[in-house]
């Protein structure tokens, strides 16, 4: 199996976990799959969700501000980002990043 569809495969039993209610599970195995697939998009857009729930908010503004390096021409990368940054009380920057994604959105 390669690298991606093995960190897709354990990208949905993190899903799994967290749908069980277990939040603090799915985040431990979201960060393990990082540890040999580091690029992998959709885990980090996954940790920003889970760890400002969590009240970590300096490491899910990391992992915002890592979908938009790994995602740039994707306007949902950067809507995310604004509101990571919303929910963290970084206001100007989540006007910045929603400013950016309808730049993409409009072509730009």
């Amino acid at each position: 199996m390669s690298e991606g569809n093995n960190a897709d495969a354990m990208y949905d039993q993190a899903m799994a976990i967290k749908e069980s209610g277990d939040v603090e599970g799915a985040v431990a195995k979201w960060k393990s799959i990082l540890e040999f697939a580091p690029e992998h998009a959709l885990t980090h857009s996954a940790l920003a969700v889970h760890l400002q729930k969590l009240g970590q908010h300096d490491e899910a503004l990391a992992h915002a501000t890592k979908v938009t390096e790994l995602e740039p021409n994707d306007p949902f990368s950067f809507t995310q980002l604004s509101v990571i940054c919303q929910r963290c009380g970084k206001i100007p920057e989540a006007e910045d990043a929603m400013a950016h994604a309808r730049q993409l959105q409009m072509g730009g």
